[in-house]
């Protein structure tokens, strides 16, 4: 704009429009006041009426091109506009408020032909518009035909029941307010009841506007907009493989080396047969699924009923899985980073699994039933029978299991296997050791189903006859479990029935110090003068045999002392007793005895201290206390299966882990969580196997370690006397009836309760649980204490071991009704296994 002054004043035509560009300017910047605003609007109205005077040449070339231009310019801006409001109005409003559902169901009496599996077969897109024709009338015609957009067919495959099972996708152009009119249960029920069924047919199959449907086989699950397209006809994304014969292995194979990958591979196979996927080698960041995954379908669309497995960390032995059809989906979702998957699938024929089995009179085992299609993981559908033939006599069959029990069913679902003896029914359950299961019956048939809604583990049992009035020899005694131990073991302090039968309701071994007796090994070396001549605690690093009551050194010697870990004396040869002893050494910032005051109690608890309990750690789901837990390591946190065994608890993302607190809100480290290790064995039932860990994103800095530290874990053997002090901490509830959580951590003394009396309160108590408390109930967790820690040390000034995990009870604090908590002495292997 100086320039525009410093040129203007020369009079000439061009001069004329400089001075127009240079008034123009000053109007534009020169705004101090309205009254000289004014002044420059009349002075340049005066000046345009002199130079309107003279006569002008017009340029009628210029006119046109000017003309051409300002239409050019105004098509241009509509066609702005219009597309501006094409995107607000419809793809905006579509992409905001379109639901998406993936959907199949079983077209019965309709023969499967192979051009059905070629989507530009004119077979194909004949079969596909009749089918879309149908969805379409049903949904146009329904409560939710104003939302209905439209069905698009994906995929035509065969089906071993016969028929056409037909692959769909629908869309719903939905406002917020009526979302709820088209969840996947009421389009589900809106498809059943349009299938018209025949009261002369007993089948399953009715007639949907003609078309002949399986009831039964009708799915619909919501879906995400990214699968629809990813998945949709023409995508680059998805690839198609099949396999024509039968064991002959289709090599598959995917690398990921820079950019991220998220595809699909469709898989079928032979009519007749089902899939299988062995999966040799898959290289993913751990998450819990939440980046990197491969999750598998038992169909060829991504509905969340129909997934078989999920692989969600590194595998590296072979693992195989069977669909229940020939079809299968592998969806491929890889961050950035070096992924590599190698596997092959392959067609495998679907055969009748009914054996028939002739056992000898002798004892000893006789053979080995497995589950269908073994070692491979059991299918989500399969079923297996075998009928077994005695010889005369009082004889029954007895399965032996490696790592499963049978227990009668009850109320609920059976969630691992349904088993049928004889028109009694059973649940099957995976636990980590062996059981027997007797049938006192000559000829017995026994009938085998899946029932996971998953891919699930196999399992195997050798089978043998067995005495029926008499299941164990005489010298023998009979565990719950079904096993059979010697007589002597019973009541040795060793759990040799696996479940504790041998050693509840035992009466307390004397204290034989003197004479020829041997002291009872429960008093030898358990950091107890039990005889005054203190001869028990005495060639406590001698080596003995291994067992549960003795310490396993690095070098796999054992020595009598049991509670060797950590104690500050090295007593294995190779001092591997006192090696990773960085743990359970709080250094607290202001004396004990300064805790609060009795008033602030949960459960006969009081406040605790700063740095007391560093390895305390308080959970929040979605921003809002929910569990505890205890540090393990600088990256790893231990806490409770029940915390996230819930679908929407177990998404890593909606956790935060609060370390070094005292008040809720004064954390001084607040982590991310990057994945969620529950225990393949968990039984939400009974709370079996209620332990989890929990891998942080990021690891807490060292320079904290005043208010974070681990907390020691006990060795396999540990054991627990009377002088243990333990103390459960958290910040739940004060009572069963408080509805206001404490802002400061809480800490209460309990004491270790035996198994015997833990299981007069409760029954269902298996030996991977224990009971601490007081009888009277003043003392005890609460809600809201879930997963964290019952700390213990054998003497004051000891360091403290996490001897359990807070799980569950009845209330809080009643009389006789103690706390239960996870035995973490029994996980030791597990949990090493896995950090």
């Amino acid at each position: 704009m100086e320039t525009a002054r410093e040129e203007g004043g020369q009079g000439s035509e061009d001069d004329a429009a400089r001075e127009d560009a240079r008034s123009v300017a000053d109007v534009s910047v020169e705004v101090p006041t309205v009254d000289a605003t004014l002044n420059k609007l009349c002075r340049r109205y005066n000046r345009r009426r002199r130079r309107a005077k003279k006569p002008k040449k017009k340029n009628p070339i210029l006119d046109l091109q000017n003309l051409a231009i300002l239409i050019t310019v105004v098509v241009f801006v509509i066609v702005v506009i219009m597309w501006s409001l094409l995107w607000v109005f419809i793809f905006r409003r579509e992409s905001n408020s379109g639901v998406y559902f993936a959907g199949m169901f079983r077209v019965a009496n309709v023969e499967f032909i192979p051009e059905y599996r070629q989507a530009d077969s004119s077979e194909f897109v004949s079969m596909a518009n009749r089918v879309q024709h149908v969805i379409t009338s049903v949904y146009r015609t329904s409560s939710v035909s104003r939302l209905y957009k439209q069905t698009v067919i994906s995929d035509l495959s065969n089906n071993n029941q016969g028929g056409v099972l037909v692959h769909f996708w629908m869309i719903f152009v939905v406002p917020h307010l009526k979302t709820p009119a088209v969840c996947e249960e009421c389009l589900s029920a809106i498809l059943r009841d349009s299938v018209l069924m025949s009261l002369k047919n007993r089948s399953s199959v009715g007639f949907l506007q003609g078309l002949p449907v399986d009831i039964d086989s009708i799915l619909v699950n919501v879906a995400l907009r990214s699968d629809y397209t990813s998945t949709a006809v023409g995508s680059q994304c998805v690839d198609k493989l099949y396999a024509g014969v039968p064991d002959v292995s289709v090599p598959l194979n995917v690398f990921s080396s820079w950019g991220s990958l998220s595809c699909y591979i469709k898989l079928t196979s032979t009519p007749g047969s089902v899939v299988r996927l062995t999966v040799n080698s898959l290289s993913i960041d751990p998450s819990d699924c939440v980046y990197d995954s491969l999750t598998v379908y038992d169909a060829l669309l991504p509905m969340r009923g129909m997934i078989l497995y999920r692989f969600c960390e590194s595998v590296s032995a072979p693992i195989s899985l069977v669909s229940t059809s020939n079809v299968m989906l592998l969806s491929f979702r890889l961050t950035q980073g070096r992924k590599i998957f190698r596997g092959f699938f392959q067609a495998l024929m679907d055969e009748q699994c009914i054996n028939m089995i002739a056992l000898p009179a002798g004892p000893g085992d006789a053979g080995v039933i497995t589950s269908p299609f073994y070692p491979n993981l059991l299918p989500r559908q399969c079923s297996c029978s075998w009928m077994f033939q005695m010889p005369s006599g009082p004889l029954g069959v007895a399965l032996r299991f490696q790592n499963y029990m049978l227990k009668l069913k009850d109320l609920q679902n059976c969630e691992h296997g349904w088993w049928k003896v004889n028109e009694i029914i059973y649940c099957g359950n995976y636990i980590d050791h062996s059981t027997v299961f007797r049938i006192p019956a000559q000829n017995p048939e026994v009938v085998f189903r899946c029932s996971s809604r998953s891919a699930d583990q196999p399992f195997s049992a050798t089978y043998s006859s067995y005495n029926t009035s008499q299941p164990c020899p005489e010298s023998h005694f009979l565990c719950s479990t079904g096993l059979c131990v010697e007589k002597f073991k019973r009541c040795d302090g060793l759990d040799d029935c696996q479940d504790e039968s041998d050693e509840i309701f035992c009466s307390k071994p004397p204290k034989i110090c003197g004479g020829s007796s041997p002291l009872h090994p429960l008093y030898i070396c358990n950091g107890e003068m039990d005889c005054s001549s203190g001869k028990d605690e005495t060639n406590c690093t001698q080596e003995t045999s291994c067992s549960g009551v003795s310490y396993q050194c690095g070098n796999g010697a054992c020595i009598l002392k049991k509670n060797a870990k950590c104690d500050g004396l090295p007593d294995c040869f190779d001092r591997s007793d006192e090696k990773d002893c960085a743990c359970g050494n709080p250094t607290p910032l202001k004396r004990i005895l300064d805790s609060a005051s009795p008033q602030q109690r949960i459960v006969g608890g009081i406040n605790a201290v700063e740095g007391e309990w560093p390895w305390q750690v308080s959970m929040h789901f979605s921003g809002q206390l929910y569990c505890g837990a205890s540090v393990l390591s600088d990256e790893w946190l231990i806490s409770a299966a029940h915390c996230f065994s819930k679908e929407r608890l177990s998404d890593p993302r909606m956790w935060m882990a609060h370390l070094g607190m005292l008040n809720q809100g004064n954390a001084k480290h607040v982590a991310e969580i990057r994945r969620i290790v529950v225990h393949e064995f968990y039984n939400a039932r009974n709370f079996d196997y209620d332990i989890a860990l929990v891998q942080l994103k990021k690891a807490w800095p060292s320079s904290l370690e005043q208010y974070i530290q681990p907390i020691c874990l006990p060795a396999a053997s540990q054991s627990f006397t009377d002088g243990h002090r333990c103390w459960v901490t958290g910040w739940g509830y004060r009572s069963e009836q408080d509805k206001v959580l404490p802002t400061v951590l809480q800490k209460a003394e309990v004491s270790i309760l035996s198994q015997s009396e833990c299981k007069r309160s409760y029954s269902p108590v298996s030996p991977r649980m224990l009971c601490a408390g007081v009888l009277s109930g003043e003392q005890d967790a609460c809600r809201g204490d879930s997963g964290g820690p019952l700390s213990c040390q054998a003497h004051a000034g000891s360091r403290w071991f996490l001897t359990g995990i807070v799980s569950w009870g009845s209330g809080c604090g009643r009389p006789n009704f103690p706390g239960v908590y996870t035995r973490v002495a029994k996980f030791i292997d597990w949990i090493q296994r896995h950090i």
